[in-house]
């Protein structure tokens, strides 16, 4: 008689997609511990193994969980505020708004935001940065989503709030306690970065010891980055270097760098992130009111893009909706002009989406594709649905027609923590109210 493999979880009789971006039906996934065991077709797992607990996957899609490679947890509250409004939102609204946070405000924007992102199948998140963000670390370890975080850092700028600004020493001091206390808590789930907010409000002392404090500590610094026509006026005027140029002057590039944004890039810019290794997110939503990514440019010279919400903020935090809106940017400014239907096929958008923002978090041999020693983070769509089957390419479906609320299960480090739409690590109804409670107070006393 043939002794069973013993797992902790199997999902049965599914549909996969492969890390080469294909479709695979009738398989089954072998969980054990924090990684997946086995794929293989659902007649040989049924045979060779047994577990604890099982995912009937009949009806449904299990992927790589999306990456939301850029976002803000701390401006939650702010949904439905910025649209329509004229530059700079930034300086104008979003600054002065999170300098009115206190921690309890930060504590249940960054639980609405985990909540929220784990409904729309994002399994981790690179969070650029705000203030308390000890509540957003221990709000992404609750959840049981994956995560690297940072603190806000500005030294500099006219129109920055006295309260968003700090010495360097001081800025370096915060993160770098925030990176001792929470780096590598959850089961490892978390990683503590550093950043730069931007060119313009952080001086190149700061962004040299930046650096330098990352690389030490062996983490990633990231950075809005080529977002704003006056950041790079800023730049051209102060240093007579585009933002990427000044950053490779100052000698600090590395692979170890995210560049947020990378909108308004020159071709020297480009290569200088070729050349230096250097990861980059398009946030296609909250870009396209500024200007349109070079990302058929930057995807053929090699650079590693990723995907990104920007926070809820601008669009909600769904990567589907992005995915969708990024199609439809790169036909209209890419693909007519010469004629290219193809200029970003549906599989480059599911890559992006996925491995791509692995690699933005620098772990693509960790997660980010279903494959058998990877951390077992995936999420079930529920595919048999009218507006999706049936499909002559469910892969291109996937983009053009799968909604959020098509995504069923979410499982990260081989814990389930939503499954049929029901989230199991929060408490949504209780984070539903007081978040309401929380905007109204953070309305009167922001004035917005």
């Amino acid at each position: 008689m043939q002794t069973l493999t013993e797992s902790d979880l199997i999902i049965k009789d599914c549909s996969i997609l492969t890390a080469n971006y294909e479709i695979k039906h009738n398989q089954s996934i072998v969980i054990k511990d924090d990684k997946i065991l086995a794929i293989d077709e659902a007649r040989v797992i049924h045979e060779g193994y047994k577990a604890l607990s099982w995912i009937d996957g009949k009806g449904k899609l299990f992927m790589p969980g999306f990456v939301d490679a850029h976002m803000h947890t701390c401006q939650q509250l702010l949904k439905g505020r910025i649209a329509d409004e004229y530059p700079m939102i930034w300086t104008r609204i979003m600054v002065p708004f999170e300098s009115n946070l206190r921690e309890q405000d930060v504590q249940i924007s960054a639980q609405l935001s985990c909540l929220d992102m784990i409904k729309n199948g994002t399994t981790a998140f690179i969070d650029a940065g705000g203030t308390y963000m000890h509540k957003v670390a221990e709000s992404a370890v609750q959840s049981g989503l994956r995560a690297a975080i940072t603190c806000s850092t500005m030294n500099s700028g006219h129109r920055i709030p006295d309260n968003m600004k700090s010495t360097s020493e001081e800025l370096l001091k915060r993160n770098t306690q925030l990176f001792e206390e929470f780096n590598g808590s959850g089961d490892g789930r978390l990683n503590v970065w550093f950043s730069l907010r931007s060119i313009i409000s952080c001086t190149p002392d700061l962004i040299t010891k930046v650096f330098e404090k990352a690389k030490e500590l062996n983490t990633g610094v990231q950075a809005h980055m080529n977002e704003y026509p006056n950041e790079i006026s800023f730049c051209l005027e102060n240093f007579q270097k585009r933002p990427l140029e000044v950053l490779e002057s100052l000698g600090v590039l590395d692979s170890n760098f995210l560049s947020a944004h990378s909108i308004l890039l020159s071709e020297n810019e480009m290569d200088i992130l070729k050349e230096y290794g250097v990861k980059v997110v398009h946030c296609p939503i909250s870009n396209a009111g500024k200007g349109i990514p070079k990302t058929p440019s930057l995807l053929q010279k090699g650079v590693s893009v990723g995907i990104g919400t920007d926070g809820a903020a601008h669009s909600g935090l769904s990567v589907l909706d992005e995915m969708k809106t990024m199609k439809s940017l790169m036909r209209a400014s890419w693909g007519t002009p010469i004629f290219d239907p193809l200029v970003m096929p549906a599989k480059k958008l599911v890559e992006m989406a996925t491995i791509g923002g692995a690699k933005a978090m620098m772990q693509e041999k960790r997660f980010g594709s279903l494959e058998v020693g990877k951390k077992a983070d995936m999420i079930g769509i529920h595919i048999d649905q009218p507006h999706i089957q049936p499909t002559h390419n469910l892969v291109n479906s996937l983009v053009e027609s799968v909604n959020s609320t098509d995504v069923s299960d979410v499982i990260v480090n081989g814990k389930v923590i939503m499954k049929n739409r029901e989230v199991l690590t929060l408490d949504e109804e209780k984070i539903m109210f007081e978040s309401k409670l929380a905007m109204e107070s953070m309305s009167l006393r922001a004035g917005i």
